[in-house]
Protein backbone atom coordinates (compact mmCIF):
# COMPACT_ATOMS: atom_id res chain seq x y z
CA UNK A 1 0.00 0.00 0.00
CA UNK A 2 1.20 3.48 -0.53
CA UNK A 3 3.07 4.54 2.46
CA UNK A 4 1.50 8.50 1.97
CA UNK A 5 -1.05 7.83 4.50
CA UNK A 6 -1.55 10.85 6.84
CA UNK A 7 -1.72 9.99 10.68
CA UNK A 8 -2.88 12.10 13.21
CA UNK A 9 -0.85 11.66 16.31
CA UNK A 10 -2.13 12.72 19.61
CA UNK A 11 0.34 12.42 22.33
CA UNK A 12 1.02 14.27 25.45
CA UNK A 13 4.65 13.44 26.54
CA UNK A 14 6.58 15.89 24.48
CA UNK A 15 9.66 13.67 24.13
CA UNK A 16 7.92 10.24 23.14
CA UNK A 17 5.58 12.17 20.53
CA UNK A 18 8.45 13.44 18.65
CA UNK A 19 9.87 10.57 18.48
CA UNK A 20 6.54 8.56 17.41
CA UNK A 21 6.33 11.97 14.93
CA UNK A 22 10.11 11.11 13.36
CA UNK A 23 9.38 7.05 13.29
CA UNK A 24 6.28 7.58 11.21
CA UNK A 25 7.81 9.99 9.36
CA UNK A 26 11.09 8.00 8.36
CA UNK A 27 8.28 5.65 7.50
CA UNK A 28 7.31 8.28 4.91
CA UNK A 29 3.82 8.53 6.67
CA UNK A 30 2.61 12.08 6.73
CA UNK A 31 2.10 13.38 10.31
CA UNK A 32 -0.08 15.84 12.56
CA UNK A 33 1.41 15.76 16.25
CA UNK A 34 -0.99 17.38 18.66
CA UNK A 35 -0.09 17.59 22.47
CA UNK A 36 -3.67 17.48 23.90
CA UNK A 37 -7.61 15.97 23.10
CA UNK A 38 -8.41 19.81 22.36
CA UNK A 39 -5.91 20.40 20.07
CA UNK A 40 -6.56 17.14 18.22
CA UNK A 41 -9.98 17.74 17.55
CA UNK A 42 -9.49 20.90 15.74
CA UNK A 43 -6.66 19.47 13.68
CA UNK A 44 -9.06 16.37 13.04
CA UNK A 45 -11.73 18.84 11.94
CA UNK A 46 -9.81 20.64 9.54
CA UNK A 47 -7.25 17.58 7.42
CA UNK A 48 -8.71 14.40 6.75
CA UNK A 49 -6.47 11.48 8.23
CA UNK A 50 -6.11 7.99 7.19
CA UNK A 51 -5.73 7.20 10.78
CA UNK A 52 -5.47 8.43 14.41
CA UNK A 53 -3.34 7.14 17.03
CA UNK A 54 -4.64 7.93 20.11
CA UNK A 55 -2.88 8.91 23.71
CA UNK A 56 -5.79 7.83 26.57
CA UNK A 57 -4.14 10.16 29.38
CA UNK A 58 -4.79 13.55 27.43
CA UNK A 59 -4.75 17.22 28.89
CA UNK A 60 -7.92 19.01 27.97
CA UNK A 61 -10.36 16.00 26.40
CA UNK A 62 -8.88 12.31 27.18
CA UNK A 63 -9.08 10.02 24.55
CA UNK A 64 -11.96 8.01 24.95
CA UNK A 65 -13.70 11.23 25.34
CA UNK A 66 -12.33 12.31 21.43
CA UNK A 67 -12.72 8.91 20.24
CA UNK A 68 -16.45 8.86 21.20
CA UNK A 69 -17.39 12.28 19.64
CA UNK A 70 -14.92 10.72 16.52
CA UNK A 71 -17.26 7.97 16.24
CA UNK A 72 -20.49 10.14 16.58
CA UNK A 73 -19.51 11.50 13.11
CA UNK A 74 -17.18 9.04 11.61
CA UNK A 75 -17.15 5.55 11.63
CA UNK A 76 -14.18 4.76 9.26
CA UNK A 77 -11.28 6.59 10.36
CA UNK A 78 -9.00 3.76 11.68
CA UNK A 79 -8.29 4.62 15.63
CA UNK A 80 -4.91 2.71 17.70
CA UNK A 81 -5.60 3.64 21.20
CA UNK A 82 -1.59 4.13 22.76
CA UNK A 83 -1.45 3.91 26.59
CA UNK A 84 0.58 3.25 29.91
CA UNK A 85 -2.59 1.53 31.06
CA UNK A 86 -2.91 -2.22 31.02
CA UNK A 87 -6.34 -2.57 32.67
CA UNK A 88 -8.36 -5.41 30.77
CA UNK A 89 -11.27 -2.88 31.52
CA UNK A 90 -9.81 0.10 29.42
CA UNK A 91 -8.92 -1.60 26.44
CA UNK A 92 -12.45 -3.41 26.63
CA UNK A 93 -13.90 0.17 27.15
CA UNK A 94 -11.41 1.47 24.02
CA UNK A 95 -12.88 -1.65 21.74
CA UNK A 96 -16.33 -0.94 22.24
CA UNK A 97 -16.01 3.08 21.57
CA UNK A 98 -14.84 1.72 18.21
CA UNK A 99 -11.19 1.85 18.22
CA UNK A 100 -9.17 -0.73 15.80
CA UNK A 101 -6.57 -1.67 17.83
CA UNK A 102 -4.89 -0.87 21.42
CA UNK A 103 -1.14 -0.30 21.71
CA UNK A 104 0.04 -0.89 25.35
CA UNK A 105 3.33 1.24 26.08
CA UNK A 106 6.18 0.74 26.58
CA UNK A 107 5.88 -1.09 22.43
CA UNK A 108 8.40 -1.87 19.62
CA UNK A 109 8.82 0.51 16.95
CA UNK A 110 8.60 -2.79 14.79
CA UNK A 111 5.27 -3.36 16.25
CA UNK A 112 4.02 -0.43 16.51
CA UNK A 113 4.85 0.05 12.04
CA UNK A 114 3.39 -3.44 11.61
CA UNK A 115 -0.34 -2.61 13.40
CA UNK A 116 -0.57 0.44 11.48
CA UNK A 117 0.30 -1.03 8.31
CA UNK A 118 -2.51 -3.99 8.54
CA UNK A 119 -4.98 -1.69 9.70
CA UNK A 120 -4.32 0.69 6.52
CA UNK A 121 -4.29 -2.34 4.22
CA UNK A 122 -7.73 -2.96 5.37
CA UNK A 123 -8.45 0.02 5.70
CA UNK A 124 -7.56 0.48 1.86
CA UNK A 125 -9.08 -2.47 0.52
CA UNK A 126 -12.56 -1.40 1.87
CA UNK A 127 -12.19 1.87 0.09
CA UNK A 128 -11.40 -0.13 -2.97
CA UNK A 129 -14.56 -2.11 -2.42
CA UNK A 130 -17.17 0.87 -1.67
CA UNK A 131 -16.58 1.77 -5.74
CA UNK A 132 -17.26 -1.58 -7.04
CA UNK A 133 -21.20 -2.40 -7.98
CA UNK A 134 -23.84 -1.54 -4.42
CA UNK A 135 -24.23 -5.30 -2.36
CA UNK A 136 -27.48 -5.06 -0.94
CA UNK A 137 -28.54 -7.83 1.40
CA UNK A 138 -31.87 -8.58 2.84
CA UNK A 139 -32.04 -9.72 6.34
CA UNK A 140 -35.37 -10.56 7.15
CA UNK A 141 -37.33 -7.31 7.47
CA UNK A 142 -33.87 -5.53 6.98
CA UNK A 143 -32.55 -4.46 4.05
CA UNK A 144 -28.72 -4.10 4.81
CA UNK A 145 -26.77 -1.88 2.07
CA UNK A 146 -22.60 -2.95 2.62
CA UNK A 147 -21.62 -0.66 0.06
CA UNK A 148 -22.23 2.13 1.84
CA UNK A 149 -22.75 0.51 5.87
CA UNK A 150 -26.35 1.29 6.14
CA UNK A 151 -28.70 -0.78 7.29
CA UNK A 152 -32.92 -0.40 6.92
CA UNK A 153 -35.72 -0.87 8.69
CA UNK A 154 -39.15 0.00 7.70
CA UNK A 155 -38.32 3.28 6.49
CA UNK A 156 -35.89 3.97 8.99
CA UNK A 157 -31.59 3.82 8.25
CA UNK A 158 -28.71 3.78 10.64
CA UNK A 159 -25.31 4.06 9.90
CA UNK A 160 -22.62 1.51 10.58
CA UNK A 161 -19.20 1.25 11.82
CA UNK A 162 -16.49 -0.45 9.40
CA UNK A 163 -16.17 -3.27 11.69
CA UNK A 164 -19.62 -3.86 12.14
CA UNK A 165 -20.55 -3.24 7.98
CA UNK A 166 -17.54 -6.32 8.05
CA UNK A 167 -18.99 -8.46 10.36
CA UNK A 168 -22.19 -8.15 9.09
CA UNK A 169 -21.77 -8.80 5.61
CA UNK A 170 -19.10 -11.99 6.46
CA UNK A 171 -22.44 -13.03 8.37
CA UNK A 172 -24.53 -12.42 5.46
CA UNK A 173 -22.70 -14.03 3.09
CA UNK A 174 -22.74 -17.47 4.93
CA UNK A 175 -26.23 -16.85 6.14
CA UNK A 176 -27.45 -19.96 8.11
CA UNK A 177 -24.35 -21.42 8.10
CA UNK A 178 -21.26 -21.72 10.54
CA UNK A 179 -19.00 -18.65 10.65
CA UNK A 180 -16.01 -20.17 12.51
CA UNK A 181 -14.18 -17.42 14.88
CA UNK A 182 -10.81 -17.80 13.94
CA UNK A 183 -11.77 -16.83 10.61
CA UNK A 184 -13.71 -13.99 11.61
CA UNK A 185 -10.86 -12.77 13.42
CA UNK A 186 -8.16 -13.10 11.08
CA UNK A 187 -10.34 -12.01 8.13
CA UNK A 188 -11.63 -8.72 9.73
CA UNK A 189 -8.79 -7.70 12.99
CA UNK A 190 -6.13 -9.23 11.54
CA UNK A 191 -5.14 -11.99 14.25
CA UNK A 192 -6.43 -14.11 16.40
CA UNK A 193 -6.03 -12.83 20.17
CA UNK A 194 -7.58 -12.72 23.53
CA UNK A 195 -8.38 -8.40 23.11
CA UNK A 196 -9.32 -8.97 19.43
CA UNK A 197 -11.58 -11.72 20.44
CA UNK A 198 -13.46 -9.82 23.21
CA UNK A 199 -13.47 -7.05 20.86
CA UNK A 200 -15.66 -8.97 18.29
CA UNK A 201 -17.80 -10.24 21.01
CA UNK A 202 -18.46 -6.43 21.56
CA UNK A 203 -19.47 -6.13 18.08
CA UNK A 204 -21.57 -9.37 17.70
CA UNK A 205 -23.65 -8.05 20.81
CA UNK A 206 -24.22 -4.50 18.47
CA UNK A 207 -25.02 -6.39 15.77
CA UNK A 208 -27.74 -8.37 17.87
CA UNK A 209 -29.56 -5.08 19.17
CA UNK A 210 -29.34 -3.63 15.36
CA UNK A 211 -31.40 -6.64 14.51
CA UNK A 212 -33.47 -7.25 17.45
CA UNK A 213 -37.10 -5.62 15.73
CA UNK A 214 -37.15 -9.08 13.80
CA UNK A 215 -37.91 -11.65 15.48
CA UNK A 216 -37.10 -14.07 12.47
CA UNK A 217 -33.59 -12.90 12.65
CA UNK A 218 -31.17 -13.54 15.39
CA UNK A 219 -26.95 -14.12 15.46
CA UNK A 220 -26.54 -17.45 17.60
CA UNK A 221 -23.10 -18.34 19.32
CA UNK A 222 -22.04 -21.84 18.37
CA UNK A 223 -20.28 -22.80 21.39
CA UNK A 224 -16.10 -22.76 20.63
CA UNK A 225 -16.59 -22.47 16.80
CA UNK A 226 -17.78 -19.16 15.96
CA UNK A 227 -21.50 -17.58 15.19
CA UNK A 228 -24.27 -18.15 12.59
CA UNK A 229 -27.19 -15.57 11.35
CA UNK A 230 -30.24 -17.92 11.16
CA UNK A 231 -32.69 -16.46 9.03
CA UNK A 232 -36.20 -18.22 9.60
CA UNK A 233 -37.51 -17.46 5.67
Amino acid sequence: MSSRAKILLVEDDKNLGFVIKDLLIESGYQVELAENGKNAMTLYSATKFDLILLDIMLPLKDGFKMAEEIRKKDYKTPIIFLTARAMKEDKIKGLRIGADDYITKPFSTEELLLRIEAILRRTKSDHNYEIVEQEIYDIGKYKFDATNHVIYFKGNSRNLTRKETELLRLLCINKNQLVKREFALKLIWGEDDYFMGRSMDVYITKLRKILIDDPNVSIQNIHRSGFKLEIKE
